[in-house]
């Protein structure tokens, strides 16, 4: 007897293919208004910079999609359920929509939604389930949402071995441990999720702290990256800002460790690689980013341990 399939909806905020998609990406996000010229280019720039005419930050998603369906697949081996992911983008095609409709389509009655991000907010991760659920309630797909895992053992571990890495290479470049200053950072949001008891942030400081104990990190603190440009405050102070209060306390070495992202996409590639980076330079500062999680295996059997606990949760 075939084993009944379990479609895996996996939710990232999607990319444009090629620089030929970035305005209808870009327009996407602004909610259907058009971007001007000049902020259409100023995107395209900035894609342009960091990927000199290839776009590998879809393939990125898609190579983590392929690679946790074989995690999960081997982790339930001997079992009698075989376990089906498809992506659900946020604005990008196959959007979230999409990916519920095409589980349909293939005859799945029963899934289970998880987003690639560890933290919880309702202004993120929730607006993905909201989406997924309602487009499965209106196609009868009985599905089911793991909200964060920001505390997972297998991502301290993962995450811990990336600073410690970074770490042994200023060690070798002649600082001490004491000298190089941790930046946790993740994708900023609006201020006012604080006043509406969301958990982001809590969140993220949590792992933070985690990683910080396990690596034996002597000095860390939390910045934010990647504000969006709108008239209300965001979460701060910004990783530029934070990178020049650190040179005025003669900090010379920095870290950042960007734990809200989970793979190489713009916010890493351009905001830290190339925007971080030139400040750094312009105030003499060594800056260094942790390696991004992408396909890394730990991550992938964290994602699949996710599926099968919530899978198990279901059917006790």
């Amino acid at each position: 007897m075939a084993n009944k399939k379990i479609g895996v909806l996996v939710m990232s905020y999607g990319t444009p293919a090629s620089l030929e998609d970035v305005e209808a990406y870009y327009t996407h996000i602004r909610r259907g208004n058009a971007p001007s010229p000049e902020q259409l280019k100023e995107l395209k720039d900035r894609y342009e910079a960091i990927v000199g005419g290839v776009f590998p930050l879809r393939e990125n998603t898609d190579n983590q999609v392929a690679g946790m369906q074989r995690a999960l697949n081997e982790l339930a081996s001997g079992s009698d359920v075989e376990f089906v992911c498809y992506q659900g983008l946020k604005h990008a095609f196959p959007f979230i929509e999409d990916g519920v409709e095409q589980m349909v389509q293939d005859g799945i009655t029963e899934a289970i939604g998880i987003v690639l991000a560890p933290h919880y907010s309702t202004m993120s991760v929730g607006t993905y389930i909201k989406r997924a659920k309602q487009t499965a309630e209106e196609h009868h797909l009985n599905i089911s949402f793991i909200e964060s895992y920001h505390m997972h053992p297998k991502l301290i571990e993962t995450l811990s071995n990336r600073v410690n890495a970074k770490l042994e290479l200023f060690e070798e470049a002649g600082a001490t441990r004491d000298q190089v200053r941790v930046l946790f950072s993740a994708h900023s949001l609006p201020e006012r999720i604080l006043s509406m008891g969301d958990p982001y942030r809590d969140q993220l400081l949590e792992t933070s702290a985690a990683i910080a104990e396990r690596a034996n990190v002597p000095s860390w603190q939390f910045t934010w990256q990647s504000a969006g440009r709108t008239a209300e405050p965001w979460l701060g102070p910004d990783v530029l800002d934070t990178m020049q209060e650190l040179r005025e306390q003669q900090v010379e070495y920095v870290l950042v460790a960007p734990i809200g992202f989970v793979s190489d996409h713009l916010e890493v590639l351009y905001d830290l690689d190339i925007e971080a980076q030139e400040l750094a330079q312009e105030i003499d500062m060594r800056l260094m980013r942790i390696d991004s999680l992408n396909t890394d295996p730990l991550y992938m059997e964290l994602l699949a341990d996710e599926v099968l606990r919530k899978y198990k949760e279901v059917h006790v």
